[in-house]
Formats: structure tokens, C-alpha cells, sequence
């Protein structure tokens, strides 16, 4: 930090890393929201299909972050995964 007379003066590289490390954190908050946000989703679309139609998925790790990524779209393709290995077709 240089200083011009009695006043510090903030070097411009300083306050361009904080700028980036607050863009940084503001995306990284952002997309964990959004993925909270589709895991939620997609695990409520999954219990209400595990309730009426009695399918049986277990809510595991890779169930959870496959609706955390697809959101309602992962569910349906949990479902649609879980239903193929059950022996049930759909043509």
C-alpha cells in the first residue's frame, strides 16, 4: 500500500481481487440455492409419486443429486429409471 502525505492510497490490484472474490462468492451462493432449490423439488415430485404409486425408490445419495441437478426432470427420470429395472414399459 503506498502512501501519498498522511492518507493511505489502495492499490487498484487490491480492489480488483476483492471485486472478483465478491462476484466469486455471489455466484457460488447462487448456484447452491439453485441446486438446493432442485433438490427439493425433485425430492417432493419423487415422495408423491412413491405415494401414489406405491414405487418404492429409496431416497439415496445418487437419487438426491441426480433431482439436485434435473430437479422435477431428474425425479422423472428416476422414475422412469426405477419403473425400466421394475420390468414395467411404456411403448
Amino acid at each position: 500500500m503506498a502512501v501519498i502525505g498522511s492518507m493511505p492510497v489502495i492499490e487498484t490490484e487490491f480492489v480488483i481481487m476483492i471485486l472478483a472474490l465478491i462476484i466469486g462468492a455471489i455466484l457460488i451462493l447462487n448456484s447452491i440455492k439453485q441446486f438446493l432449490f432442485n433438490a427439493i423439488t425433485g425430492i417432493i415430485v419423487l415422495f408423491l409419486a412413491n405415494a401414489f404409486l406405491d414405487l418404492g425408490i429409496g431416497y439415496s445419495w445418487p437419487v438426491i443429486i441426480i433431482c439436485g441437478i434435473g430437479g422435477i426432470i431428474g425425479s422423472l427420470l428416476v422414475i422412469v429409471i426405477a419403473l425400466h429395472l421394475m420390468g414395467i414399459p411404456f411403448w
